[in-house]
């Protein structure tokens, strides 16, 4: 007991952290790949607490949750998912928060030449044999592709070049691969570092599409939920914005 003593009163003296660091789980659409990457480590850093991250699609992580993921936090990038589940009573109330509104681009490598400058008419060009989007099934960006084809009226024919990405993410590596020619893709992945040096790409107008809400919330079914809120908190934090808004997110408010 005395031994017991003197070490706590160590650990108060050295000022050592006595907390426990807990973990989440976090399920994000694969467009925050590279953003949440960088925003996940600061967090860690910042406040010792660690994060499990799960990259997918929305779509299908909205079906896993509906079936009892043991995910803790959520983020959509269609703010619809989480606004189903706060219907369905499996969010903690007041959590929704709609995080970022994303953009999409016509993404191709520097070696396929084809130029990305003539937006969408460079999907006509005899050098795309292969179209690489998100699945519109599930992935809100695949959606959001079909939908801008559909504005410029090329849909119809360029469709049966379309190869689907289980996610936007998916899609993204088809095209770096070369697997495909040219493809439509998250903003956000585009001027990361990772691919910003491997290609070129041409900003869809929003009025092409539907707006890409984003949207988060904390699960009921979380054990964390004071950590989840507080991820959360970080998120719209000055460290979380100016991540998000410099991958291209426009930030709420």
């Amino acid at each position: 007991m005395f031994k017991v003593i003197i070490a706590f009163c160590l650990f108060a003296l050295t000022g050592v952290n006595l907390a426990v660091a807990e973990e989440i789980t976090i399920a994000a659409a694969s467009d925050l790949n590279f953003a949440f990457r960088e925003i996940v480590a600061d967090y860690e850093k910042t406040t010792g607490h660690h994060v499990r991250l799960s990259l997918g699609s929305s779509g299908n992580f909205f079906a896993q949750i509906q079936n009892g993921a043991p995910f803790d936090l959520y983020f959509s990038a269609d703010i619809a998912y989480p606004r189903k589940l706060e219907e369905a009573g499996l969010t903690v109330p007041g959590s929704l928060y709609q995080y970022a509104v994303g953009r999409i681009v016509l993404w191709t490598g520097h070696e396929s030449h084809i130029d990305v400058t003539k937006g969408f008419e460079a999907l006509r060009e005899p050098a795309v044999k292969k179209i690489a989007i998100a699945n519109p099934k599930h992935a809100p960006y695949g959606r959001a592709a079909v939908a801008a084809m559909e504005y410029f009226k090329l849909y119809d024919q360029v469709k049966d070049k379309l190869i689907l990405g289980e996610n936007i993410s998916q899609a993204a590596q088809f095209i770096e691969s070369g697997a495909c020619d040219i493809g439509i893709i998250a903003l956000s992945l585009a001027i990361a570092p990772a691919m910003k040096s491997k290609g070129t790409y041409w900003e869809v107008p929003a009025e092409a599409h539907p707006a890409l809400e984003q949207g988060a919330v904390i699960l009921k079914s979380s054990k964390q939920q004071e950590s989840a809120k507080q991820f959360l908190e970080f998120i719209k934090g000055p460290q979380g914005q100016e991540i998000m808004k410099r991958y291209g997110f426009t930030l709420p408010g």
